[in-house]
Order: C-alpha cells, then sequence, then structure tokens
C-alpha cells in the first residue's frame, strides 16, 4: 500500500510539473504555433499523469475508469482543438516568429 501511494504522489508530481512548463511554454514562446505546442503536449501529458495519480491514491477501480476517461477525452479534444487553431492561424497567415518554417501545404 505504501508504494502506491508513494507512486500516486509522485505521478501526481510529475503532471504538474509538465503542467508548469506548458504554461512556462505558454508565456515564454515568442509565436501562436510554439506556444501552442508547447501547450497542448504538455497539457495532454501533465493531465494524464495527474488522473492516473489519483487513481492510485484512490485505490478504487470506480474512480480510476471515470479518471482514465477524462484523461483520454483531455488528449482526444486537446489534440484536435490544437489542430484545428493551428490549421486555422495558418490559413488566415497569421504573423508567425522570424525563424518558423512552414511546410508547403
Amino acid at each position: 500500500m505504501m508504494v502506491l501511494t508513494l507512486l500516486g504522489h509522485l505521478l501526481i508530481a510529475g503532471g504538474v510539473v509538465l503542467l508548469l512548463l506548458a504554461a512556462l511554454g505558454l508565456w515564454r514562446f515568442p509565436d501562436l504555433h510554439t506556444r501552442l505546442h508547447a501547450l497542448t503536449k504538455a497539457d495532454t501529458a501533465g493531465v494524464a499523469l495527474v488522473a492516473l495519480g489519483a487513481g492510485l491514491l484512490s485505490g478504487s477501480a470506480a474512480t480510476l475508469v471515470p479518471l482514465t476517461l477524462c484523461a483520454v477525452l483531455v488528449a482526444i479534444s486537446g489534440a484536435t482543438t490544437g489542430h484545428l487553431i493551428a490549421r486555422s492561424a495558418l490559413d488566415e497567415e497569421h504573423a508567425s516568429w522570424r525563424s518558423t518554417r512552414h511546410d508547403s501545404v
């Protein structure tokens, strides 16, 4: 039991670190595309780690199942939303950082 508690706390701490890094990337990166990349990648992994850690700390499968479904929903909606925002910004020719290169569409 002690090992699961420790693992749950470590997973939550790792998820919180990833979410803080996502916030730092959102604040620090120069243009929309790089900010969006930092936010969607770290946000998905951070929420998944926090959900898994909370599920382990609860010790119940009845809690772990909804948390897993929430993590899957965040992964699907985050990736889809990030793609739609990036595609819209590319179509509208949103100003990019000077070193950003785009693939030809």
